[in-house]
C-alpha cells in the first residue's frame, strides 16, 4: 500500500457559489487561458523558471478577478457529527477514535482508549474509499482523455469536482469534512516563493505550480468545447481556484490500494484514516483483500485523549513541503538533492561516461541526497565524484579493471590526488550552495521568532533544515579533509 499522506491543516469547510457569467467575461477567461496553455507549455521557459511562473501567475490573477468565486465557510468541526454517523452506518470501525482539534494541528484523530503497539484502530471498508471505482461514474465520459488515462491523481481530483458539485452525492458527509485550503505552495503568494530563493525545492515547486495551471487552463477549454457529461456537470463551476482545491485534496490525502479486480493499485482517499497527523516511525496500514477493508494499527502506544498519529513513510523535508504542506522539524529522513553532471566539453567526458555505465549509472545528470547525520555522503554520490576528478590514467585503470565497484566503497585505494580533488570540489560546491541562501541559519533562527504567517513559518522550517544539512555535510568534508 503507498502511503502518500496528508497534513490535514484547514480553517473550516466550505460551500462554493458561482453566479452564470457573462458571455463577455467567458470569452475573456477563454482569452487568458489560451494565454496559460503557451506560457505553461514553452519548453525554452525551463531554464527560465521564475520568470514563466511570474507570468503565469499575472495571467492566473486576471482569470481569477473574472470567475467571481464566493465562498461561504463554516467550521469543519460542524460536519463531524454526520461523517462519523455516515462512517458507522456504512459498517466502519471508529468506535475508539474520535476527531478532535489539537493545537498545532487543527483537526486530528483521539484515542478514545488506551492502545497497545500494533493495536487495531480503524477499519474503513472499500465502499467508504473514494476512488475513480467507487465514485464520480460519469468520468467514463472522459475515459479516452489523455491526462485522465494517463494521470491517476488527475483523475481523481476530477472525481471529486464531481462528486462535490452533483446533486445528493453520497459522498456529501466525507466532502463536508475537508479541508477548506491548503498550505500547499499552489496557495502561496510570489512573496511567499521568493523566500525559497537559494533553495532546490524552488524549483521543484515552480514546476509544480505550472503544471497545474496547464492543466486547469486544459480541463477549462475541454469542459467548455465538449457536451459530455462531466462538461455539463463542472463548465459553469470549474474554476482556478476550485481546481487548486481539488489537486491539493488529493495530494494531501491520497494513498494507492488495490483495484477491486486486484490486477493494479490505484489512487484513493481514505476517509477518517486521512485525519491522522504525521509522525516518524513504522508504517502500520494494511489493505485487507480478503474483507476489502482499510486496515490501521497503533505504530506506538497511545494514551486514552491522545493524539493518534501515522507515519507518511521515509520523506524528505522539501517532498513533504511541496506534497503535503508541512515541514517535519528534526526529520530523521531529511535530505538535500545535489546535481552532479558530467559536461560534454569534458576532453574526457567519453571515458567517464563508460566508467559511470559500469558502475551502474543510467544517467550523466544525477541528483544525489545529501543526508542528515553523521554520513551525509553516499557510496553513490562518492562513487559519481571520484569518477568526475579523474586523470586519463585513473579512468584507464577503473575501466580495465574487474574490481571497479571498489569505487563505491571509502576505503577503496585511489590516488592521492584524485581524492584530494574530490574532497575540495565537494567543500568548494557546498559553499557555493550555502552562500545561494540570501540569509544565513543564524538569521533564520532569529526569524523563526517572531511572528509570521504559517506560509512563511513553513518555508522558514524549511530553510533552516536544508543549511543544517549542507553545514553539517560541510563539516565533515572539512573534517575529511583534515584527515
Amino acid at each position: 500500500m503507498g502511503r502518500k499522506k496528508p497534513h490535514p491543516s484547514a480553517k473550516g469547510k466550505h460551500q462554493t457559489h458561482q453566479k452564470k457569467l457573462s458571455s463577455t467575461k467567458r470569452g475573456e477567461i477563454a482569452t487568458q487561458c489560451e494565454k496559460l496553455l503557451r506560457l505553461c507549455s514553452d519548453t525554452t521557459c525551463t531554464t527560465q523558471l521564475w520568470e514563466n511562473y511570474l507570468e503565469i501567475t499575472a495571467v492566473l490573477g486576471r482569470v481569477k478577478r473574472l470567475e467571481e468565486m464566493k465562498t461561504s465557510t463554516t467550521k469543519r468541526s460542524s460536519a463531524i457529527e454526520q461523517f462519523v454517523k455516515w462512517l458507522k452506518d456504512n459498517g466502519s470501525n471508529v468506535e475508539n477514535a474520535s476527531i478532535a482539534e489539537f493545537s498545532g494541528y487543527e483537526l486530528g484523530l483521539k484515542a478514545e482508549k488506551d492502545f497497545d503497539a500494533n493495536e487495531l484502530i480503524l477499519e474503513i471498508p472499500g465502499k467508504l474509499i473514494f476512488s475513480t471505482e467507487t465514485a464520480a461514474p460519469e468520468l467514463i465520459a472522459l475515459q479516452n482523455d489523455p491526462l485522465i488515462q494517463h494521470m491517476p491523481q488527475v483523475a481523481l481530483a476530477i472525481a471529486l469536482l464531481i462528486e462535490r458539485h452533483k446533486d445528493n452525492s453520497i459522498w456529501k458527509p466525507y466532502l463536508n469534512i475537508l479541508p477548506t485550503n491548503y498550505c500547499t505552495v499552489l496557495h502561496m503568494s510570489t512573496n511567499d516563493m521568493i523566500e525559497l530563493k537559494g533553495s532546490p525545492t524552488l524549483e521543484t515547486a515552480l514546476k509544480h505550480c505550472r503544471n497545474i495551471a496547464r492543466q486547469y487552463s486544459y480541463f477549462h477549454q475541454l469542459f467548455h468545447s465538449n457536451n459530455n457529461p462531466v462538461s455539463e456537470l463542472l463548465r459553469d463551476v470549474f474554476t482556478y481556484e476550485e481546481y487548486c482545491w481539488a489537486v491539493s485534496t488529493i495530494m494531501t490525502r491520497q494513498n494507492i490500494i488495490p483495484s477491486r479486480n486486484g490486477t493494479q493499485m490505484i489512487h484513493a482517499l481514505i476517509p477518517m484514516w486521512d485525519m491522522c497527523n504525521h509522525e516518524e516511525g513504522m508504517i502500520t496500514t494494511d489493505y485487507n483483500i480478503n474483507s476489502d477493508t482499510c486496515e490501521c494499527y497503533a505504530k506506538r502506544a497511545f494514551k486514552t485523549g491522545e493524539q493518534i498519529f501515522i507515519s507518511y513513510g521515509a520523506r524528505t523535508n522539501s517532498d513533504f513541503f511541496v506534497h503535503s504542506g508541512f515541514v517535519c522539524t528534526d526529520n530523521k529522513n531529511d535530505g538535500f538533492k545535489l546535481r552532479l553532471g558530467i559536461s560534454k566539453s569534458d576532453p574526457l567526458y567519453h571515458d567517464r561516461i563508460s566508467l559511470l555505465e559500469k558502475l551502474g549509472f543510467t544517467s550523466t545528470n544525477m541528483s544525489f541526497l545529501l543526508r542528515a547525520g553523521s554520513e551525509p555522503v553516499s557510496d553513490q554520490m562518492l562513487a559519481f565524484l571520484r569518477v568526475f576528478n579523474m586523470r586519463k590514467v585513473e579512468l584507464d585503470h577503473w575501466l580495465e579493471s574487474d574490481k571497479v565497484l571498489d569505487l563505491m566503497h571509502r576505503d577503496c585505494a585511489l590516488d592521492t590526488i584524485v581524492e584530494e580533488n574530490v574532497r575540495k570540489f565537494l567543500q568548494m560546491r557546498l559553499k557555493l550552495l550555502i552562500a545561494n541562501y540570501p540569509t544565513t541559519l543564524e538569521e533564520d533562527l532569529v526569524l523563526l521568532k517572531t511572528t509570521m504567517t504559517p506560509s512563511r513559518r513553513m518555508i522558514l522550517e524549511l530553510r533552516i533544515s536544508e543549511k543544517k544539512i549542507l553545514l553539517g555535510a560541510l563539516d565533515y568534508v572539512e573534517q575529511w579533509i583534515k584527515a
